[in-house]
This record gives C-alpha cells, sequence and structure tokens, in this order.
C-alpha cells in the first residue's frame, strides 16, 4: 500500500551543521552520570575536533532522590542556560533513565524559542525534549546516542553516524539496517517524530502532548518493557487517539523485552490494523548499534526496502 499525505509539510527549522571547533554542551536532564563514562564521551567529541563543556550541574544528584541528576532546577537551568548561551552550537545529552518530565515545565520557553535554533541530541527519557522542541520552538532534533551512554562510548559504528550526521548531513539521509524489514509493506510520506513509546504514553495530555501524530512517520522503540506491557502502552496510544492520521511506522529496538517474535506478533496485532505501512527493527534506540534518526523532518518510509530516507538533511549547510 502507499500512503502519501495531500501536503506532508516542509518539515521544522533545522538547525545549522556542526564545524570543527565548534562548541558543545552537555546536560544532563535525567538520571545521575557515571564520572567515567563522561570523561570517555566527552573525549570523543573532543577527538571530534569540537569544543566540550560540561554543564554545572552534570555530577550531581538530588539530595533525596538517587534517581535524579541534581534537583529539577539545576537540571532545567544547565539546559535553558546552553540553549540560550549564543557561544554553543549543540546540545548533547550525557544520558536517559528519568527525569525530564519533571523539569521541562520549568523551561522559560518564550526565551528559549527567541534563541537561534541548535542542535539538540539524546534519546530514550530525552524524548519528552524532542516532543516539546517540536511543539514549542518548531526545531528539528536528533534521536541520537548520548555522549554517557554504552552504544556512544563502545560502539565505532554508532558514534560515527551521529558524528556523519551533525557534521555531513548529506551524507546520512537514508538510514536502513541489516535487520529492517516490512511489518506492513508499503511506502508513506510524512515528517519524522516519536521516540521511546513508554515516554511518549506518558506525554499524553501534557502540555508538549500533541493530538495525534497526523501525517507523521512516527518512529518508535523501547527497552525493558514485558509484551503484556508494552501491549498497555499502545493499546493507551491508540485508545488516545494518538495514532489518528498516521502515515507510517518505523520501529527500533526492543531490548530487553522478551523474544522478537512474540513483540514482532503484538506490534502487528496492535499496529497491522491501522493500515500504514509498518517497518521492523530498522535499529535505532536502546540496541548496543544505533541509527541516529532526525525528527521533524519530511521523510519517505519505504517498508519493503527497509529504509527511512530523508527528504533534506537534518542539519542546514553553513
Amino acid at each position: 500500500m502507499d500512503q502519501y499525505p495531500t501536503t506532508p509539510g516542509r518539515g521544522l527549522t533545522r538547525p545549522p551543521q556542526l564545524r570543527p571547533g565548534d562548541h558543545v554542551v552537555v546536560v544532563a536532564p535525567s538520571s545521575p552520570i557515571d564520572p567515567e563514562r563522561l570523561t570517555a564521551g566527552c573525549a570523543i567529541l573532543r577527538s571530534w575536533g569540537l569544543r566540550v563543556t560540561v554543564a554545572p550541574h552534570v555530577l550531581d544528584t538530588h539530595p533525596t532522590l538517587g534517581h535524579l541528576a541534581g534537583t529539577d532546577a539545576d537540571r532545567a537551568a544547565d539546559l535553558q542556560s546552553a540553549w540560550l548561551d549564543p557561544t554553543v552550537d549543540a546540545v548533547i545529552c550525557a544520558r536517559g533513565g528519568y527525569g525530564v518530565h519533571r523539569m521541562v515545565d520549568l523551561l522559560d520557553w518564550d526565551a528559549m524559542r527567541a534563541a537561534s535554533p541548535k542542535v539538540l541530541v539524546g534519546f530514550s527519557d530525552v524524548s519528552s525534549l524532542h516532543e516539546a522542541f517540536a511543539q514549542r520552538l518548531g526545531v528539528v532534533t536528533l534521536y541520537g546516542p548520548m555522549s554517557s551512554g554504552a552504544s556512544f562510548i563502545s560502539d565505532g559504528p554508532t558514534a560515527e553516524h551521529l558524528r556523519r550526521t551533525l557534521f555531513d548531513p548529506s551524507a546520512t539521509t537514508v538510514l536502513t539496517s541489516a535487520t529492517a524489514s516490512a511489518l506492513v509493506p508499503g511506502r508513506a510520506r510524512g515528517i519524522t517524530a516519536g521516540g521511546c513509546v513508554h515516554v511518549l504514553t506518558a506525554e499524553r495530555g501534557t502540555p508538549a502532548g500533541r493530538p495525534s501524530y497526523a501525517d507523521s512517520i512516527l518512529i518508535l522503540e523501547d527497552v525493558n518493557e514485558h509484551p503484556y506491557q508494552l501491549d498497555r502502552l499502545f493499546t493507551q496510544l491508540l485508545r488516545s487517539g494518538a495514532f489518528e492520521g498516521v502515515a507510517g511506522i518505523a520501529l527500533g529496538s526492543w531490548e530487553g523485552c522478551g523474544r522478537p517474535e512474540r513483540v514482532r506478533e503484538l506490534m502487528l496485532d496492535r499496529l497491522g490494523p491501522l493500515g500504514v505501512p509498518v517497518l521492523w527493527e530498522l535499529g535505532f534506540g536502546h540496541c548496543p548499534s544505533t541509527l541516529t534518526v532526525p525528527l521533524g523532518l519530511p521523510a519517505l518510509l519505504d517498508a519493503d526496502a527497509g529504509t527511512l530516507t530523508l527528504e533534506t538533511p537534518a542539519l542546514a549547510a553553513r
């Protein structure tokens, strides 16, 4: 089947691509950071010729809630300060975990909207920021590896794909993987959106929660959710209208979610009746080797070919 929205849209505003010498700030909007991993990840970023600053509260831990990297106010202040700083070209999240939901409404969105757009990189819990940046700032973001993450530090192809997306985005407009295959065949055009399923589900009904993903190529992945838990999450998204008008769906990793064939059966059960193309295992998210997927861009999903093709490079030329 071919699903071509009449007006797929031009996408969101693209930040400028990076060049050697550009300034990036590492922030920790979610859970606490391992200092050794922080050092290793920053070393990789510096090896690309970037100037790296670690935000003041990155190594903090909340005084009573140990699952948070510092207080909500401090985590928000680090992110906002980096975004408003005219010398900063990119903001890279150190890790996910949990915490963005608690601090995202503390950001001064009017001030951030007035600032020049720049690159935001992260995945997992950072899905809340991706949604907020799309809805409130109208800027393209990168659903990609974080600087203290295991895949970024340990897997060369993961780091290299992010590097090329940042510095040479015209070379990363076709996304595919060895595991990609059609769950529901067909092609569709739309604007890329999405992220981690349980985080997107928690966004429903919040200021950043969009009514639906109409005309979107929706990218979805998750980690350590049993099939019955995934069933509950997808059923909530269906019942709340999130999938109404969606153009196509690209599925990523389901690491720790049980037997792949069982997860595949569940996805077919929940998503098949939508009647749109669904691509299985594109290779992004919580997996040992992961792609960087831009959000907010017009793209063509070809489930039969196992590809997601961006119709414009993720970042603007300089």
